[in-house]
């Protein structure tokens, strides 16, 4: 089953404390023990643009959906064999970059 394991950002605290590699050997991991699907990081909700195509015409609009404190920082999908799996891996995203890791499974795969 695949999991996202979500990096959770906090615009009170954009310092990344994480050790130097170590998002890059938690990765590593992953990939060599099947676990790695696709993962990477996201810049700032600064850069955000958010579309909006539900009326006549596409309308583009500067900055996150929604102003929070928190936000989306980065990503994983991993395969795990069931939660309990995917919440051992979320413990090691989470060392790897010092940040809260949410963990929520896909509805299906297309």
């Amino acid at each position: 089953m695949h999991y996202l394991l979500t990096v959770i950002g906090d615009t009170t605290n954009e310092v990344d404390d994480s050790e130097p590699g170590a998002v890059d050997a938690f990765n590593e991991q992953l990939k060599t023990d099947g676990r790695w699907v696709f993962g990477g990081g996201l810049t700032s909700p600064d850069h955000a643009t958010v579309t909006d195509n539900r009326g006549s015409a596409p309308v583009f609009s500067d900055g996150p959906f929604v102003e929070s404190k928190e936000y989306l920082a980065g990503f994983w999908v991993v395969e795990a064999d069931d939660l309990d799996a995917a919440l051992e891996l979320s413990a090691g995203a989470s060392k790897a970059c010092n940040r809260k890791i949410e963990v929520r499974p896909f509805d299906g795969i297309a």
